[in-house]
């Protein structure tokens, strides 16, 4: 269905987004690096090569090779760590798959789409910059609404998941790694119509 080089290379890209360091981890902001630590942990591979400003691995995944990458830019950079990647194993932006929270949506629900705005979202922000489109696919998984109007938009990102919602995140992100696989193996309208809940 998708043409891909026959090379040592990759063919398709997938950025989990977070930012670097214990003081972030399993936060709101770091759902991207949640997902690939699951896939990680799925395929039986770190993702701890450091290059193109990223931690990656090339996973065989639906039949394809995909170069995962957590980028180690911080969130608002994440773009240099994308474009040279994508140069290096000449990528088309329609095989980058990029995995970002989303405080649009209820905790855990899942929203594919093959392109569109970044929403607000600093990470999309910085790769649509770096990669001149925003026509590549994305999952953004919802970590809900910040609990009031007042309250502070960065602390609520970069605060922890508490007891239902941590449940709720730890089944999200394992059908965000499944969705990852669908959309490889099945293409962007399968996987939309299965996972957008």
């Amino acid at each position: 269905m998708f043409f891909h080089r026959s090379s040592g290379g990759a063919s398709w890209m997938l950025v989990c987004l977070g930012n670097p360091g214990d003081q972030y981890e399993n936060t709101r902001h770091n759902v991207g690096f949640m997902v690939a630590d699951q896939l990680g942990e799925r395929y039986r591979l770190p993702i701890q090569k450091l290059k193109f400003k990223a931690l990656t691995n090339i996973f065989s995944i639906s039949g394809e090779k995909v170069l995962v990458m957590k980028p180690v830019t911080y969130m608002n950079l994440s773009g240099e760590a994308v474009r040279p990647a994508a140069d290096f194993y000449k990528i088309p932006p329609e095989h980058i798959i990029v995995i970002s929270d989303d405080t649009a949506l209820d905790v855990g629900k899942l929203r594919i789409r093959k392109g569109g705005s970044a929403g607000g979202h600093n990470g999309l922000k910085s790769i649509i910059q770096h990669l001149g489109t925003d026509q590549f696919p994305r999952i953004r998984v919802g970590v809900g609404k910040k609990p009031h109007p007042d309250y502070d938009l960065a602390d609520w990102v970069l605060g922890k998941f508490q007891g239902e919602d941590k449940k709720a995140m730890q089944a999200a992100v394992e059908r965000c790694a499944d969705a990852v696989e669908c959309y490889i193996k099945e293409g962007p309208d399968r996987a939309m119509n299965k996972f957008n809940g």
